[in-house]
């Protein structure tokens, strides 16, 4: 049965890197969970059909997280005097261990699903933890939700402690019937995570590999955040020139895998020319590289590289699951960036944001984070009633504010095309 509506209100997107299309009072018509089109007034075969008038709000493409760790949220703010390596014995693995009991995965992720449902992410790539059950019953919520996401079973084994450490053969074996096991979900879907090198052995990364062939998933990890752990990396992999290619060497680095790599705060030019030509996708995550003490990552450089460019809360190096939040970190990070570091990197712009948090990420998924016709229907409306102001602001300056002043939560929430609240 055909599905097909409008909504009514002030349109905003990014076609491109730094263009801002603004279409007041306009109708986004979606027609089986795609995007239609975007008209002044409806045209002659398309009127009869339901319209949702929000009046004056704001309608956006639905925000996109391409990097977050599910089962960290509990302790989002928690351990930030730490840099990286230690933050992650302290804070992560303790934590993470506890996935091994199913209740408490249960409450965590119904915590974890709650706010994001709730919140302007309408797609996210999403770390689990190592334990297969526990991954499962995380997709079964998101499934329930109405998140289309992709969802990792985190593989470790070595330099990790006994309680979150696989054997190789137990990992690679786990790995493939939680593939098999996903089979069955519709929105959500698996995506091979080894958490970064130092906890993969080479044996594991190239079994990895083989997984990825024979189910042909995309693959998730963390390159070039730190450099003590580029260090480390330099140290387990001493075949290798640059941190990616411990990852490529198994191919698990773009080209047939598809790849979204966070941070990349380190990466040199022989590692990008590597990302660039296999269109690996970067995770820009601002807050956690703050958070624990990593760097600013070279955005303007990716972007005039034509590196494929999205952004991260990276919940719980990110305090915040607010992708508005990444917005206007990544912009002040880019500001600093500029003065401090390279005058030839000139700040990012609101615009130039906007476009990473919707289509320049929403393009691992697809034809997602954008209203142009045949764009997937995700939608947020932001209702910014409630950010008071005597100025009479242009629709641009609206949006600004929205992402610079509100709480993040929409007035109300489409992923493919299905209102979630």
């Amino acid at each position: 049965m055909e599905q097909i509506f409008a909504l009514k209100g002030n349109v905003i997107y990014t076609p491109t890197c730094g263009q801002l299309e603004l279409r007041p009072e306009s109708y986004l018509v979606c027609k089986n969970g795609v995007v239609a089109g975007v008209f002044e007034s409806l045209p002659e075969w398309y009127l009869g059909i339901p319209v949702e008038d929000y009046g004056d709000k704001l309608i956006l493409p639905g925000l996109v997280d391409l990097h977050v760790h599910a089962s960290q949220y509990a302790y989002r703010g928690l351990g930030m005097d730490m840099e990286l390596l230690d933050w992650l014995e302290h804070n992560a693995f303790p934590e993470e261990s506890r996935f091994a009991d199913l209740d408490y995965a249960r409450r965590a992720y119904q915590v974890f699903t709650e706010q994001l449902k709730f919140s302007a992410t309408t797609r996210a790539c999403i770390f689990a933890t190592l334990h297969r059950s526990a991954t499962h019953i995380l997709m079964e919520l998101l499934e329930q939700a109405g998140q289309p996401c992709f969802v990792g079973k985190v593989n470790m084994d070595r330099n990790s402690p006994d309680t979150l450490r696989e054997t190789t053969a137990e990992s690679l074996s786990e790995t493939r019937q939680w593939l098999e096991e996903s089979s069955g979900f519709h929105l959500v879907r698996p995506i091979l995570t080894p958490r970064f090198t130092p906890s993969c052995t080479d044996e594991l990364m190239d079994g990895l590999g083989e997984l990825q062939r024979a189910f042909g998933v995309p693959m998730q990890s963390h390159l070039s955040e730190n450099r003590s752990e580029i260090q480390w990396v330099a140290e387990l992999c001493p075949a290798t020139r640059f941190y990616g290619e411990s990852y490529a060497r198994a191919g698990l680095f773009g080209g047939n895998c598809p790849t979204v790599m966070a941070h990349c705060v380190w990466s040199g030019e022989e590692e990008r020319a590597l990302m660039k030509e296999k269109g690996v996708f970067i995770a820009h995550c601002p807050q956690s590289n703050m958070n624990v003490s990593s760097g600013i990552a070279p955005i303007r450089t990716f972007l005039r590289e034509g590196q494929r460019v999205g952004l991260g809360s990276d919940v719980a190096g990110g305090a915040h699951l607010s992708i508005f939040r990444a917005m206007t970190d990544a912009i002040q990070c880019s500001k600093l960036r500029w003065r401090l570091v390279d005058p030839d990197d000139s700040a990012l712009t609101l615009a130039e944001v906007l476009y990473l948090a919707t289509k320049g990420g929403g393009a691992f998924f697809g034809k997602v984070g954008s209203f142009e016709p045949g764009y997937a229907f995700d939608a947020v409306v932001m209702d910014d009633s409630n950010l008071p102001t005597t100025r009479n602001c242009t629709l641009a300056e609206r949006l600004e504010r929205v992402v610079y002043l509100s709480d993040g939560r929409p007035f109300a929430k489409y992923a493919a095309g299905k209102r979630l609240f």
